[in-house]
This record gives structure tokens, C-alpha cells and sequence, in this order.
């Protein structure tokens, strides 16, 4: 029998001794004496050779194009007769190199020069894998090219539109920020990059003299002890400069960065205790269960069903308002303990009339669900609940559910969290946690996902378990009514209306509970214009509210470790002290100690404990762990952001007061929610009604119309940080600190990235 003929997957192998002591294997009626050390000739890195499979350090050829497997270590051993399989049309990726010859089966007995032959063998055909691997690296090089090419274009595009954020039309929908506020802002950070780069070509010049010292110290050994005449003008003059570092600049920027490394050691320190709190959760498995008998797993309210008023505040939201009422109207709740309310505060007509058919349809399907429309539109979403709680009707309802115009609740969604409710008079509110359905939409939503994560599986959860309070997220809850009123309602006098209401009713005695395994699905902000103005609207607003609340904390009647809970943690340390120390120390401290290197950041500051808290953040989102890195050098970025938006808030500036509703893209959460609005109650329309398809072909002009005026902008804040970042690396290079080089280098691209907007949604 000819060994070309067929292959054997796993054939019999028999051992035995020679005359000479060697061992022999029998493969099927072959001696194949074994090769030592018994690695395969021609075998490259570990994988198998098309056309050859290796038994016992030697090669049985065969025609069959199919790789076998092996066991190694032994560990199986397979009896009976063997299993011939034949391939017609086998799909390798890898090269194929030739099988070895009859020579392969000889080298254990044959003279040196078979075996250099064997060797030239395998050096032909490590060449061949080589090749393999040279032809991968150049596709992996032609893909980064492209890759570099396409950004060098958007580059050159965003530059030759001229956009920029301080560009206000009405296209952009960009905030009414102060402007003579934002001017001052930007013209210090402009202050900070033209003094950087004179103070670079000044050292720089003074490297090339011989002012190079590895220690900042040895500077000042050198002035004391140099004689002055050897001292031309540019020595003399850069020596005055030492010495105005040494006395006059260090000490002080010494002492700020001294604080800010305290401040931020006490936030990492707080970061910690929550991951552990986090962790003990996990570890004990401690979840909310209702005091009343209710079966949640089986989503049976067991009989309790109690009287709930849904509401769906929205403005201008059309490309969501279907997904959100289709959820809403498939809640499974008895239709005669239910009742829907759209608060469209919307001001296109055109909007109105949709939403309102869409109301319609579902009233005619047997929802019950009601359509409300203000025509004096004040106080933003919390002016919007204010009007809807006015109602009449809703003495009749106990509890009241809110979901913003993105968000598609599961039809189970209230069984799982009005239970809660039974038996507990003291629990005002119940919140279940977002998630996303374009979390792996673009790089932004990505990173978005990872904080947002770690906010609802660290941060809510550990305040709901173990202090029963937290920051109402403004949607996907269901409130007590009662606690409501006793708290005074939702008042105007901030954007962050979900937070007063959280904090007031905390301090009138109400608990609440926080769901991490009841999710309801939302969108993620894809531009970074629509981010920026959300994040903007959550850290203006709670510094809005310190100064407004912070007066009724003192006076009110709960414990004292829950007054500072409130605080200082709660607002002094979350909401004041992180942004503050993140602009501080990293964008602003970090730079200057490279011109002034007498006041110096340790490197376990620069790199360690980010990286740290970056690794303990990534946790509860493990699939993210890719992106750790870019991470914690976005989030610095967004710092600038956070850092302006918390002065405007606590200083009362004009931006704080202004709610941009953020833009949606209409994402659907699953398949079956698409086909349940598509296969919608059908509503047969009266000669009086308008004509929806006319106002749809209207809507749709528009929208295309929107399109063009949609367009990405240059940030000039983020621009200008960019170049000082940049810039305090380059100068970081002569005094040879490495991490500092690398973390101002990187977060310099960083801040370019953001500042050309490029990390976003991209609009051709």
C-alpha cells in the first residue's frame, strides 16, 4: 500500500526495540524511526504542514488536506479501526509548503550530509513562513497608512471648513455659553501655551550651552559657585531666570500641586471603598428583595397592582418618540391600573402632529394613553412634569414611572419594580440601571459605556445597599407620589431636576433602591458635540444645587454622618473636587513643573494610581478592557469640559441655566420592537384629520435639510491645550523624565483628537 493513498487521523502506533537499542515506531505497517529530540522537521512554530502529518517526530505524507489533531501529553487513547477522511475543497489561509520527502523517514540512520540536506529543507521552508509573515506585517502597514491617510484628510477638511465651537447658529444648536466668561477662559489657557513655547526655545537654546542637568538641584549648585565673569549675557540672564524658579515660582506651584495630590489620593481612597463595597455586594450576593410576598423572578406581581401613571416628557424628538411609546404602551400592567402620559413639549408643528398620530393610533388599539402639549413651554423637563402632575386625575394613581423619549422599558419592567413598594411606607423611590444599544457604535460611545457603567454597577448600587440614598438618573424610575409632594415636586431652579428632587426627598426622610439586574435601554450621545453639551447640563447642574440646597441640609433633621455624606461626599468630592483636581493637576500643574522643574509631580501620580483607578473604573464593563487606556486619557480631556461647567454652575454664569435637549439617532434596543411599531395599530383617518403620509414626506425634507447643516467643528479650548501639552513633552525631553514625556505626549494627541473632532460621530 502507497502512503500517498489515503490519511489517517489517529492510526495505530506501535513501539519496539531494535538490535541497536534504537526504538522503533510501526505507523500501519511503517518503521518510522523517531527524529530526536523529537520536534518535526519542517514543523514552524508549532503548526502543522499541509500535506504532512506528524507521528512520533516523523512525517506520514498523505493526499488528504485536512490537519489532524494530537494528544500530546496522552492524556486519550484511541482504540479500533481508523478513520480515513478525504477533503475536496479544503479553505487554508496559510501558505502551502511541500511535505517532506522519503529522506525524512531516513535521517535517524543516515550520514551527516542527509541530515544538512534536511536541514536545507527546513531553511526553505522557514523561508516560505517568513515570507507568510512579511506579507501579514505589510497588510497590517497598508491598513495604518490608510488608516493615517484618511485622518491626515478629515484633518484637512475640519481646517478648511473654519468651524469652530464659538460659531453660534442655529444648525449647530450649540449653548448660549457667556461669552465674555468663555473668552476669558480660552484667552488664559492661550496665555499658558504662548509662554510655554517662548520658555521651550529659551531652554532649549540653554541646552544647547550646556545647561543640561539631570537633577534641578545641581542648577542652582552651578550659579552658586560659577564665577560671574565667565557669564556672557544669555548665561547671565538664564541664570536669573534659576533663580527666579528657585525663589519665586517653585514654592508655590510646589504647594498647588502638593494640594491637588492630596485631593486626589482622598478621591482615589473613596474609589476604593466603593469598589470594595461593590465587590462585598458581589461576594455576599446582596440584593433588594420586597418585603411582601412577590415571586419578581416569575415577573407575577402576585395580585399587587397598584395604580401607576407613566409619563414620557420629550421635545423635539422625533426620531425616538415611536420606540418609546410602543414600549410604554406594552408594558404588562392591567390597561385599568395604567396610564400613559406623552408630555411633548416639542415646538415643530409638524413633530406634534406626528406624535400626536402615533397617541392616536395606540388610543384606538385600547391603550390607555393620553396626549399633552403646553403651549407656554417654561422651566425645560422639570416645568414639563410640574404641568403633568397638576393634572387632576393623578390623586388616583400611587405611583408614577418616568422614562425619557429614548428609553424602551421591557414589558416586564414594572412587575419587577413596583413590588418593591409593598410593605415599605418608608421607599420613595425605585431605579433600575441603563443600558445601552449603541454602546459599540464608535470609540465615544465605547468610552461612555465604561463610565456609565461603573456609575450604575459601583456607584449606585454600593449608596442604594448600604445608605439608601443616591442621585436620581431622571429616567427609568418609579416614583411614590407621596414622596413627591412631601419633597415639594419638581422645581425649575435647575438643569439637574432629577437631582433636587433626590436630594430633597433624602432629606425629608425617604429611602430608595437601586436595581442593578433591571435594565431598560437607552442611546449613548454619538457626536461629541451632543457629549459635550450633556456632560456640560451634569456638572453645572449640581453645583447650581450645593449652593441652593446646602442651607436646608444643615437645618434639616437627619443624622449627622448622613449631612456630611451629603456634603462632602456627595457634592463636595463627586461633583467639585474631581473635576477640579483632574484640569488642575493634569492639564495645567503637570506642563509647568516641565519649565519649572524645582516643583516636581511624582511619577506614581503621572502614571500608577491613574492607571489605577482607570483599571478599577473598567471593571464592571470587562469586555472594555481594551480600551483602558484611552480611557483614562479621555476622560482627562473631558476634564476641561467638567472643569468649565462646574465654575459656570457654582458661580452662577449664564450657561449653567441653559437645557439642550441631546440629539438621538432613533436606535432600536431589539428586532421585535422594530416590528411591533412597524406592525402598529392601524388607524383609518377621518376627512377632518391631517394627512400623516404628507407630513412624513414633509419630516423627511427636513431632516435631509438637517443633514447638510449637521457638521463637525474644532474646539478651540481643547486645540490650544493640545499644543501646550505637546509642547511641555517636547520640553520634558531635556530633563530626560520619561513618564512625563510619554503621559504629556500622549495626552497631547489626546487633547488633538477631541479638540479636530475626530473621536465622534463623522460627518461626510
Amino acid at each position: 500500500m502507497k502512503r500517498h493513498e489515503r490519511q489517517t487521523l489517529n492510526p495505530e502506533v506501535e513501539t519496539e526495540m531494535d538490535a541497536g537499542g534504537r526504538k522503533i515506531c510501526r505507523v500501519r505497517g511503517f518503521d518510522v524511526p523517531p527524529i530526536w529530540p523529537l520536534k518535526p522537521r519542517g514543523f514552524a512554530f508549532g503548526s502543522w504542514l499541509r500535506g504532512g502529518v506528524i507521528l512520533g517526530g516523523g512525517f506520514l505524507r498523505s493526499g488528504a488536506k485536512m490537519a489532524p489533531s494530537f494528544d500530546w501529553w496522552t492524556k486519550e487513547s484511541h482504540r479500533g479501526t481508523p478513520v480515513v477522511v478525504k477533503m475536496e475543497n479544503p479553505n487554508w489561509s496559510i501558505a502551502e509548503l511541500e511535505g517532506p520527502s522519503d529522506d525524512d523517514f531516513l535521517l535517524a540512520g543516515s550520514p551527516n550530509t542527509n541530515r544538512d540536506k534536511g536541514r536545507g529543507k527546513n531553511a526553505r521552508q522557514l523561508t516560505w513562513v517568513l515570507l507568510l509573515k512579511a506579507h501579514k506585517a505589510a497588510g497590517c502597514l497598508t491598513s495604518i497608512a490608510s488608516a493615517m491617510f484618511g485622518l491626515a484628510a478629515a484633518v484637512r477638511r475640519r481646517v478648511a471648513s473654519g468651524r469652530t465651537d464659538t460659531d453660534n447658529d442655529n444648525g449647530g444648536g450649540m449653548e448660549q455659553e457667556n461669552p465674555t466668561v468663555k473668552s476669558r477662559f480660552y484667552s488664559c489657557i492661550k496665555v499658558f501655551l504662548w509662554l510655554s513655547v517662548v520658555l521651550l526655545v529659551f531652554e532649549v537654546a540653554a541646552y544647547f550651552k550646556g545647561w543640561h542637568f539631570g537633577a534641578p538641584h545641581l542648577q542652582l549648585q552651578y550659579l552658586l559657585t560659577a564665577p560671574y565673569g565667565v557669564k556672557d549675557i544669555f548665561n547671565s540672564l538664564y541664570s536669573r531666570w534659576v533663580l527666579i524658579r528657585v525663589e519665586y515660582l517653585a514654592p508655590p506651584l510646589q504647594f498647588l500641586a502638593n494640594a491637588c495630590i492630596v485631593l486626589f489620593l482622598i478621591q482615589s481612597v473613596d474609589r476604593l471603598v466603593l469598589c470594595l463595597g461593590c465587590f462585598w455586594i458581589k461576594f455576599k450576593k446582596i440584593k433588594p428583595v420586597p418585603k411582601g410576598t412577590v415571586d419578581l423572578e416569575s415577573g407575577d406581581g402576585n395580585g399587587y397592582f397598584p395604580r401607576v401613571l407613566v409619563q414620557i416628557p420629550m421635545c423635539n424628538e422625533k426620531e425616538v418618540y415611536q420606540q418609546s411609546i410602543a414600549a410604554c404602551c406594552n408594558l404588562d400592567w392591567p390597561k385599568s391600573s395604567i396610564l400613559i402620559q406623552v408630555l411633548d413639549d416639542s415646538d415643530d408643528p409638524v413633530t406634534q402632529l406626528m406624535i400626536k398620530e402615533e397617541v392616536t393610533k395606540w388610543q384606538q388599539e385600547g391603550a390607555h394613553i393620553l396626549y399633552r402639549h403646553r403651549v407656554i413651554r417654561d422651566g425645560y423637563k422639570a416645568g414639563n412634569l410640574k404641568s403633568a402632575m397638576n393634572c387632576s386625575y393623578v390623586k388616583d394613581y400611587e405611583f408614577v414611572a418616568i422614562f425619557d423619549a429614548d428609553f424602551q422599558p421591557t414589558p416586564d419592567f414594572l412587575k419587577r419594580t413596583v413590588p418593591h413598594f409593598k410593605d415599605n411606607e418608608e421607599l420613595g423611590l425605585v431605579q433600575a440601571r441603563w443600558s445601552f444599544v449603541n454602546k459599540d457604535e464608535n470609540l465615544l460611545t465605547r468610552l461612555q459605556n465604561i463610565n456609565l457603567s461603573f456609575h450604575f454597577e459601583v456607584e449606585q448600587q454600593v449608596n442604594g445597599v448600604f445608605i439608601n440614598f443616591f442621585g436620581f438618573n431622571g429616567t427609568a424610575g418609579v416614583w411614590r407620589i407621596k414622596a413627591l409632594e412631601d419633597s415639594g415636586g419638581w422645581l425649575e431652579r435647575t438643569t439637574v431636576e432629577d437631582m433636587d428632587i433626590a436630594v430633597r426627598a433624602h432629606l425629608q426622610g425617604w429611602k430608595f433602591i437601586f436595581l442593578n439586574d433591571v435594565e431598560c435601554q437607552c442611546e449613548l450621545p454619538e457626536s461629541y458635540e451632543a457629549y459635550r453639551k450633556q456632560q456640560h447640563r451634569w456638572h453645572s447642574g449640581p453645583m447650581q444645587l450645593f449652593r441652593l440646597c446646602l442651607p436646608d441640609v444643615i437645618r434639616s433633621k437627619i443624622s449627622i454622618w448622613k449631612k456630611a455624606n451629603l456634603i462632602f461626599l456627595f457634592f463636595l468630592l463627586r461633583k467639585l473636587i474631581l473635576p477640579f483636581y483632574s484640569f488642575t493637576l493634569f492639564c495645567i500643574i503637570l506642563p509647568m513643573t516641565m519649565f519649572i522643574p524645582e516643583a516636581e509631580l511624582p511619577s506614581w501620580v503621572v502614571c500608577y494610581i491613574p492607571a489605577t483607578m482607570s483599571f478599577l473604573n473598567i471593571l464592571p464593563s470587562p469586555k472594555s478592557f481594551p480600551f483602558i487606556v484611552p480611557y483614562l486619557l479621555f476622560e482627562n480631556t473631558m476634564s476641561v469640559t467638567k472643569f468649565n461647567a462646574m465654575i459656570s454652575g457654582l458661580f452662577q454664569l449664564g450657561s449653567a441655566y441653559e437645557w439642550v435637549v441631546t440629539k438621538k439617532s432613533g436606535r432600536s434596543s431589539e428586532g421585535d420592537l422594530v416590528s411591533l411599531v412597524a406592525k402598529g395599530p392601524k388607524h383609518q383617518r377621518g376627512s377632518s384629520e391631517p394627512n400623516i403620509g404628507e407630513m412624513e414626506e414633509t419630516l423627511l425634507q427636513e431632516q435631509k435639510a438637517s443633514r447638510k447643516k449637521k457638521h463637525n467643528r474644532i474646539y478651540t479650548k481643547e486645540l490650544a491645550l493640545a499644543f501646550l501639552l505637546l509642547t511641555a513633552s517636547a520640553r520634558s525631553l531635556l530633563s530626560a523624565q520619561g513618564i512625563h514625556f510619554y503621559f504629556l505626549l500622549f495626552q497631547g494627541i489626546s487633547f488633538l483628537l477631541v479638540g479636530l473632532d475626530l473621536i465622534g460621530e463623522q460627518v461626510e
